[in-house]
């Protein structure tokens, strides 16, 4: 499965930004699809993630609220809507899948893009 994200840039403190992450190589409606996100100087953390079929998904707490996670398997894209954007939230954000939603939630699935890079300004 090869991922690949879009959609970061420079925003101000209180924007938005949509992600996107299309994949190949794999039937993508059966796989949880993910992200995560790695600041500068830390350790990268899991920011979200949904199920095959979108029945589920999970937030870290740090986004709830702000973050929305969704999926159109017609286009074999996964999507972070992300609001009320704030300077703590700069990271270089990946998209990752594997065929168990655990393992994508632990943050050890075995498929991941190449990044895609937030910055917001205060």
């Amino acid at each position: 499965v090869q991922l690949q994200a879009s959609g970061g840039g420079l925003v101000q403190a209180g924007g938005s930004l949509r992600l996107s992450c299309v994949a190949a190589g794999g039937t993508f409606s059966s796989y949880p699809m993910g992200w995560f996100r790695q600041a500068p100087g830390k350790e990268r953390e899991f920011v979200a993630v949904i199920s095959a079929g979108a029945s589920s998904t999970m937030y870290a707490n740090s986004v709830k609220g702000r973050f929305t996670i969704s999926r159109d398997d017609a286009k074999n894209t996964v999507y972070l809507q992300m609001n009320s954007l704030q300077p703590e939230d700069t990271a270089l954000y990946y998209c990752a899948t594997d065929l168990n939603l655990m393992w994508v939630r632990a943050g050890t699935p075995r498929y991941w893009g190449q990044g895609t890079l937030v910055t917001v300004s205060s």
